[in-house]
């Protein structure tokens, strides 16, 4: 896991961004009209989120970040000031157009990512397009459902989206919150360190980020799956998204 004077990585990263709002409140009462509570805001936090805090965890691991995107979502969580528990989302999405490039690019990059959140920045022919076209390696986090036209690529998912895929392909990452995660071509299963959750928002994003870097430094798999699991174990510490630096990490 020692890593000795890095390389500064330059990421070409492609996908959906949206912004996290933040609003803090207190509940006191129930609503007289009906039994509902009364949210009274406080105070407000904004936060990029989706592919923007890909971008945001990859900076913070010292590596230059060039984000192609769409139009950003608005995603507003309303949580209460004194338990720091989200009472309610709500979700503004926006639907985007596929994003199309010339997908021949230059060897300045060291990897492409891809954060795909269905939201319409990415479609199928552009994952294809850019994982038969460029010469270094390729990572997406999908919530599409057919993986088998991404083989080549590192595809990282969570356990709820590995339920409902209808094609796998060898290079396919599972992550499982507290009991780690899995790469079921290679038969290789990390634990994640046991923390106190605070909340898992932006956690796949931190993984995503985390294990794009280490992959990039040490080309063992095994090993970046471990140190992914260590730097979402930080993030899942925080309340909303978070970047942990590598010294929180290490």
């Amino acid at each position: 896991m020692d890593i000795q004077q890095p390389k500064k990585l330059n990421i070409l990263l492609i996908g959906d961004t949206c912004v996290d709002v933040y609003q803090y409140g207190t509940v006191d009462r129930l609503s007289p009209e009906a039994p509902v509570p009364v949210f009274v805001p406080t105070h407000k936090e904004e936060r990029e989120g989706m592919g923007g805090n890909v971008a945001l965890n990859l900076k913070a691991l010292g590596c230059n970040v060039n984000l192609l995107c769409g139009h950003r979502s608005i995603k507003t969580r309303l949580v209460d000031s004194r338990s720091r528990q989200q009472i309610m989302r709500i979700d503004d999405d926006v639907q985007s157009r596929p994003i199309t490039f010339d997908t021949s690019i230059p060897d300045v990059y060291d990897a492409v990512v891809i954060s795909d959140y269905n939201k319409g920045v990415v479609d199928y022919n552009l994952i294809m397009d850019i994982i038969l076209n460029v010469s270094c390696p390729v990572f997406i986090d999908t919530k599409k459902t057919n993986l088998e036209c991404m083989q080549g690529a590192w595809v990282k998912i969570n356990e709820l989206e590995y339920s409902k895929i209808k094609s796998e392909c060898s290079g396919l990452i599972v992550t499982r919150g507290s009991r780690g995660a899995m790469c079921k071509s290679f038969e290789i299963d990390v634990p994640a360190p046991t923390v106190e959750v605070v909340d898992v928002t932006g956690a796949g994003d931190t993984f995503l980020a985390a294990l794009t870097y280490n992959y990039l430094h040490t080309k063992d798999i095994k090993r970046a799956i471990d140190f992914a699991n260590l730097a979402a174990a930080v993030t899942v510490q925080h309340l909303g998204c978070y970047a942990p630096t590598m010294e929180e990490i290490m």
